[in-house]
């Protein structure tokens, strides 16, 4: 692997890995990782090119983030663990999930999609007007370039098939807001889809974990200890 991951830990027990979305860094579970830490040995990720780690050389997709994530807990020594992913991180713990199923206990998706017209309208054409724009104009700056790679990651991507959904084992938790960026369609097709999967729905936006912290913390911690 060319790079090492940022992170931060707190707490002992069962590994729990925390997943961010896109553009932001661990540190988006700030109301989070007390809560969580403890029962579990938290772990907050910052992913390859957000926040303190560092871009490197490999692709910027989020396949290449699952293998980063399979490195991370080689070198932590940690066989397995729970993944809390959110928007893109929780595509890149579901696509984990699809891969390396051994190496996951349990698997919380919030704000989670399976291919990118998942989104909204309102949302995703603008995600995608701003990338092709920068399309063309990118290549005059380094931070217009970092932006259209971070856009790349919602235009491009995910593209998970209800094959390799179906495929999903291991018990899943998904959390969404009633007032989501994701469509309630996309929500209930990845709920179907992944065989006695749960579903929890908090009033709020696609941020409810900042939003309404205890609800969402309680949510899963009643997922985990059960």
């Amino acid at each position: 692997m060319d790079i090492h991951l940022k992170y931060t830990e707190k707490g002992s027990g069962e590994a729990l890995v925390l997943l961010h979305g896109n553009n932001d860094s661990g540190a988006y579970f700030s109301k989070q990782l007390d809560a969580f830490s403890s029962l579990y040995r938290v772990i907050a990720v910052d992913t390859r090119g957000h926040g303190s780690s560092p871009r490197g050389t490999a692709p910027f997709t989020l396949s290449q983030f699952v293998e980063d994530l399979n490195f991370f807990l080689d070198e932590l020594g940690i066989e397995n663990a729970n993944l809390l992913g959110f928007s893109d991180g929780g595509n890149i713990a579901l696509m984990f999930a699809i891969k390396y199923p051994q190496r996951v206990k349990k698997l919380i998706l919030n704000g989670a999609n399976l291919t990118p017209s998942g989104v909204k309208a309102a949302y995703q054409t603008a995600i995608e007007a701003e990338y092709f724009i920068l399309d063309r104009v990118f290549s005059r700056s380094e931070r217009l370039k970092r932006r259209r790679e971070m856009l790349s990651l919602m235009v491009n991507e995910p593209n998970i098939t209800a094959e390799q959904l179906a495929g999903v084992s291991v018990p899943t938790l998904i959390i969404v807001g009633t007032d989501d960026m994701i469509k309630v369609s996309e929500t209930a097709a990845i709920h179907s889809g992944i065989k006695g999967s749960e579903l929890k729905v908090i009033k709020g936006s696609h941020f409810v974990s900042r939003e309404h912290p205890e609800e969402f913390n309680a949510a899963v911690l009643d997922f985990l200890v059960r």
